[in-house]
């Protein structure tokens, strides 16, 4: 007799069910319905006032959908709200620490009000601030802390309760590349050890790198869903680039080019060439090309679409540098 097949189920961490959410006439939020599998990483991509925060706010309890509703651990955000906040943590576009504590005064009184027990209190405290490399920095005042450090400390307090589902709303906004890619080391790490992480972001770079899945919302709407090579693929083709190391030969690459790829665009001002991509092969060839001509290059390879990209094609322009003021904060 054969062997059976075992077919594994992915619970669902969190599950958006038709929400809707309206301030007067304006609606922010618009049917939006969504699952996320325990584990894994959801990016909530969208222009400012897209509705990304008022929906994590109706997902964490902090605000009642107009209709619609949410489930987070199985538990509803209407019937169950206080088993849902047991269930997860919220790490807010700005740390809530107290800058006149340090940093494990702040994790301590945060765990005792989780109510836990006094022994465990400072076991659980210690290990986050190790985890999190704040070890050294346990005894000073949050408000000598860096902003990297305080972002840290902030994640560090969602966690006191060890919850399975994590909501994080701009959680590297602000941050310095070094303290942003230390913070994403750390999210990593989280998911591998099986945390649910559901993150919105203005860094599209950021989605790129943490998650699995993205849901692109627009005027409180989802109006892209998929993985991130999934929507960059949707956006357009990839594109083969060529970058000629003299300019004088950038027209004999030229007719290289166009004598075996479709579409073929110059670029002066950068040495380059670009085209469309039917295949690895035609790499293959470029390059043989080149080199019987005796072209000498800077660069030859395969460009697919940026993220970026995708926010251009399917909104109308380029993601902000910074939310606006304005952001659904209501």
């Amino acid at each position: 007799m054969g062997a059976r097949s075992v077919v594994t189920m992915t619970a669902t961490a969190i599950e958006a069910i038709d929400l809707v959410k309206t301030f007067g006439d304006l609606t922010a939020v618009d049917h939006v319905s969504f699952t996320v599998p325990e584990g894994t990483v959801l990016g909530l991509l969208g222009p400012n006032g897209a509705g990304k925060t008022t929906a994590v706010r109706m997902m964490t309890t902090l605000s009642p959908p107009t209709s619609g509703t949410a489930r987070v651990a199985g538990y509803d955000v209407r019937t169950h709200p206080d088993q849902v906040r047991a269930s997860m943590g919220l790490t807010g576009q700005a740390a809530t620490v107290d800058e006149l504590l340090t940093g494990r005064e702040n994790l301590r009184m945060i765990a005792d009000l989780y109510g836990l027990p006094r022994p465990r209190v400072r076991r659980v405290a210690d290990d986050l601030l190790e985890r999190f490399s704040l070890a050294d920095a346990a005894t000073k005042v949050v408000k000598e802390y860096s902003g990297g450090m305080r972002r840290r400390l902030d994640l560090a307090a969602s966690l006191i309760a060890t919850p399975p589902v994590l909501f994080l709303d701009e959680p590297t906004t602000g941050l310095d590349p070094r303290s942003r890619q230390e913070l994403w080391e750390v999210l990593r790490n989280l998911v591998e050890q099986g945390t649910t992480l559901l993150l919105t972001t203005q860094y599209l770079e950021e989605a790129d790198h943490l998650a699995d899945r993205i849901i692109v919302i627009d005027h409180g709407t989802v109006i892209a869903d998929g993985t991130p090579l999934q929507l960059k693929d949707a956006s357009g083709a990839a594109r083969i680039v060529l970058t000629v190391s003299n300019a004088d030969d950038l027209s004999a690459a030229e007719s290289l080019l166009r004598g075996l790829i479709p579409e073929v665009r110059v670029d002066p001002a950068n040495r380059q060439i670009t085209g469309s991509a039917e295949g690895l092969d035609a790499i293959t060839r470029i390059a043989a090309g080149v080199q019987n001509l005796g072209i000498e290059i800077d660069d030859l390879g395969l460009k697919r679409p940026s993220l970026d990209d995708v926010f251009l094609n399917l909104t109308g322009h380029r993601a902000e540098p910074q939310l606006a003021a304005t952001e659904e904060s209501a």
